[in-house]
């Protein structure tokens, strides 16, 4: 039998077609998802971002827990909006970035840190939350630089106050609340238990490290930015020996790069040695997370990781 040209053609292009219709992502998703916390009860919301395809995708995604720095706290309701302001979630949902994870953000409570005259607290407006455009993306923000030498010490000695305040203030009390995300999350959504990932900035960075050690099995990586170990946090971490890939600023005043030698050293100890500590040395405590997660390294660094 003799099959035309043209048919062949028309065939052709209805097979081209149906492949066009098939490739096509379907929009990610930002969604709000209900609580309650287990620290004191109240009725919180918490940020789940739904990657560029998975609606239609039959495979199971890799998770990305996301923990804000101190200054995005809040209610977990009216106050949620903050934590878009920096970290994975600002670069998927605000920049559009089409990052593969299914990504879990948080809001830290905020344990009266607004009446303690903290001024990027008690002064911040939602004016200073950047906002998704129906076409486009805003521009990020200038670069900072900081043209300040350093009077550089090597004490890798943490002061005792400051891991009062931090364990006083951070996300080491709200564990509970972080694990039944992760578990309600592997249970509702097609996500991979194999490749759950924790990421901070900041009291984030110290939050990544709390939280790891006291549920190791949990992760398959972690990345901890601008936001040291605490020695005590380091057994558990180094027997499960999860992937670590720590980032400091050289120029971070409010978190010295000389803190963070204490705890890799400590890991190394315990015989751990699938651990990174790179220090940005040009970059201060903010810049050195927008430039992390602003780039691509960090992501494939994570989704190269798995249990």
């Amino acid at each position: 039998m003799k099959v035309s040209y043209s048919f062949l053609l028309i065939i052709s292009v209805i097979i081209s077609s149906c492949s066009s219709i098939n490739i096509k992502k379907s929009e990610e998703q930002l969604v709000r998802i209900p609580y309650t916390s287990f620290l004191d009860n109240s009725d919180r919301e918490y940020f789940l971002y739904l990657p560029k395809g998975y609606k239609e995708s039959d495979k199971n995604w890799p998770i990305l827990m996301f923990l804000h720095g101190n200054g995005e706290r809040g209610n977990g309701k009216s106050e949620l909006e903050y934590i878009q302001i920096h970290g994975p979630l600002y670069e998927s949902w605000v920049q559009k970035r089409d990052l593969p994870f299914i990504i879990i953000a948080p809001q830290l409570h905020m344990f009266d840190l607004d009446k303690q005259g903290i001024d990027y607290i008690t002064n911040r407006t939602t004016e200073s939350i950047p906002k998704r455009l129906k076409t486009g993306t805003p521009n990020r923000p200038k670069p900072r630089f900081t043209y300040e030498k350093l009077n550089r010490i090597m004490n890798d000695t943490i002061p005792e106050a400051r891991i009062n305040f931090i364990n006083k203030y951070g996300w080491n009390n709200v564990q509970e609340d972080l694990i039944s995300m992760i578990d309600s999350t592997l249970k509702n959504y097609k996500a991979d238990d194999k490749r759950v990932y924790l990421t901070g900035l900041s009291f984030g960075g110290y939050g990544t490290w709390h939280t790891a050690s006291k549920y190791p099995n949990k992760f398959a990586a972690i990345n901890p930015i601008v936001g040291f170990a605490f020695p005590n946090l380091i057994k558990s971490i180094a027997e499960k020996k999860i992937p670590i890939w720590n980032i400091a600023g050289g120029k971070d005043k409010a978190v010295p790069s000389e803190y963070f030698y204490s705890g890799i050293n400590k890991l190394k100890e315990f015989g751990h040695h699938k651990v990174r500590l790179t220090i940005h040395e040009d970059t201060d405590h903010i810049e050195t997370w927008r430039r992390v997660y602003a780039g691509q390294d960090i992501y494939d660094w994570l989704l190269s990781q798995s249990k």
